[in-house]
């Protein structure tokens, strides 16, 4: 498999899920602005992508895998097919008793989200429906983070990749479609969210179909009772159940961070919940691009690696994401804090998004910008534990940040608002990627390879004049007057863009840096 076409691949496609994913957001924030009824509605979705970041893309994708990935290697695809439709199955089942639960205790599960939204009566109920109406999303979005994780495993990214594209495209349409035919127009998303959620189980079904991986459903579904004990009995079962205990522990400090931010939010100023959430959905942008894509490609491979007991590979491969994550995510950072206004300005600054909004989400953004670097490295660092089944860890590390990130809360919110919250989250996002690398080297699964110093120099060299570049070029730019012209606003937006990126590697090639060769990762087969 080669990594670098792998994760541009994923990287790619995961492009082309951000940029759908703007357009529904500039259609959110010009339907909707950030008023009580969009506060509403992040809320509500919020709670079941709590749970999915659980059963979903965290907890269980961790335990899950790995040991999938090792059953393949040593076995053969027959018994890790049969493993992934057992787990499949064992899932679904786990997942609608919640999905039941939570309907049914949904204004508890909003209150402890939102207390702010208590004293407005109307804004707590409308919160309340939407959660009951979307929760049955995490069942959904839960098999596809199943499937997805079964379909990296044989080496199909490109499906998985594409997949999220299709609840963009839900919401798009159904906020065009349906908005003008509601008395509460803030609804057409909720019905967007099961739609695409609907859409996503259909293609990974297909996908999967395709390549034969449900081939034991049929048989399992005709006997279900006699297919949950034999689930129960499997071995491998009850390790990947065994290995999602602590993982779950270190998602849901992730996510009781979480759910204490939105609630810190909720009591500050009206709009504080939805400035946070365009804020964070921008920032998702190079996230997903480079730390998403890098770490889908990784696990496999570093499982792949472990399995075969080669910790020189296991090195080289987390050296190589790492040297990726300097190069991109920190000019990336410095872009994303000082065109903060720029880029909020030109997606969101339509309708409904007032210049409140517009000065509020920009300086949120600021705010997660100083975190970028480390949010992006969790991604390649943490698959150094997962690959290891080594998830205690994590766990600790994952503690120790929650923790921080509330010291931190205690004096940031007081003195800039909801922006002390993406700044809390920023700072304790690098110590997290902190903590891992150093664990990671103590233990000796990763030694950096030559010339870190070097790179280093240089990528901050090149950073400090983009952003000189930047600063003296946007100095006459006032984005808030240039609604009125959102072509031209946008055209200024990524001519920056492009210009800063440009003088960015032109830099790096004037320094001699060898970029072409530092991209090429290690073999992984």
């Amino acid at each position: 498999m080669n990594l670098l076409k792998t994760a541009a691949t994923v990287s790619g496609l995961t492009f082309l899920s951000r940029i759908t994913g703007l357009v529904r957001e500039v259609l959110t924030a010009s339907l909707f602005g950030a008023g009580a009824q969009t506060d509403a509605f992040f809320v509500a979705f919020r709670l079941p992508n709590l749970l999915r970041r659980l059963f979903a893309e965290g907890a269980f994708s961790q335990a899950f895998v790995p040991v999938l990935g090792q059953v393949k290697t040593q076995d053969g695809d027959d018994p890790a097919r049969l493993l992934a439709t057992r787990v499949g199955l064992g899932l679904f089942i786990i997942l609608a008793a919640i999905s039941l639960l939570a309907i049914l205790a949904a204004p508890v599960l909003v209150w402890l989200m939102t207390g702010g939204f208590s004293g407005d009566k109307a804004r707590f109920e409308l919160t309340v429906e939407l959660t009951q109406f979307m929760f049955p999303y995490i069942l959904l979005i839960s098999m596809v983070a199943l499937a997805s994780g079964v379909l990296n495993t044989w080496s199909e990214f490109k499906i998985p990749a594409f997949t999220p594209v299709l609840l963009n495209l839900s919401f798009i349409g159904c906020a065009l479609l349906l908005t003008p035919y509601l008395r509460e127009p803030i609804w057409a998303l909720a019905i967007a969210v099961i739609l695409g959620g609907l859409a996503q189980v259909a293609l990974q079904a297909w996908a999967l179909a395709r390549r034969g991986l449900l081939a034991e459903l049929p048989g399992m579904l005709r006997r279900p009772f006699k297919s949950l004990a034999d689930t129960w009995r499997d071995e491998r079962v009850r390790r990947i159940l065994t290995l999602m205990l602590p993982a779950s522990l270190a998602v849901s400090v992730a996510q009781v961070s979480l759910v204490i931010n939105t609630h810190i939010a909720s009591r500050l100023a009206e709009g504080s919940v939805s400035w946070l959430s365009f804020a964070d959905r921008l920032m998702e942008f190079p996230t997903a691009l480079l730390g998403v894509a890098l770490g889908t490609v990784l696990l496999p491979s570093l499982t792949k690696a472990h399995n075969l007991n080669d910790p020189t590979r296991v090195s080289k491969l987390i050296d190589w994401g790492l040297r990726l994550v300097v190069l991109l995510a920190l000019p990336a950072a410095v872009g994303l804090a000082l065109l903060a206004t720029g880029l909020t300005a030109g997606l969101f600054h339509y309708g409904a998004f007032d210049l409140e909004d517009l000065a509020m989400t920009a300086y949120a953004m600021q705010g997660y910008a100083i975190g970028l670097l480390g949010l992006i490295a969790v991604k390649v660092l943490a698959p150094g534990f997962y690959a290891q089944q080594d998830i205690k860890t994590p766990v600790k590390i994952a503690l120790a940040t929650l923790v921080l990130t509330q010291l931190l809360n205690l004096g940031l919110v007081p003195l800039m608002g909801h922006a002390g919250l993406a700044v809390a989250t920023s700072l304790a996002a690098c110590f997290n990627a902190g903590l891992l690398l150093v664990r990671l080297r103590q233990r000796g699964t990763y030694q950096p390879e030559p010339g870190w110093g070097k790179l280093l120099l240089k990528c901050v060299l090149a950073a400090i004049l983009m952003a000189a570049l930047l600063v003296w070029l946007t100095q006459p730019i006032n984005w808030g007057a240039e609604q009125a012209r959102p072509f031209l606003r946008l055209g200024l937006l990524f001519g920056l863009i492009a210009l800063a990126t440009l003088s960015y590697f032109a830099v790096l090639r004037l320094l001699g840096m060898p970029l072409r060769s530092m991209i090429r990762p290690p073999s992984v087969d």
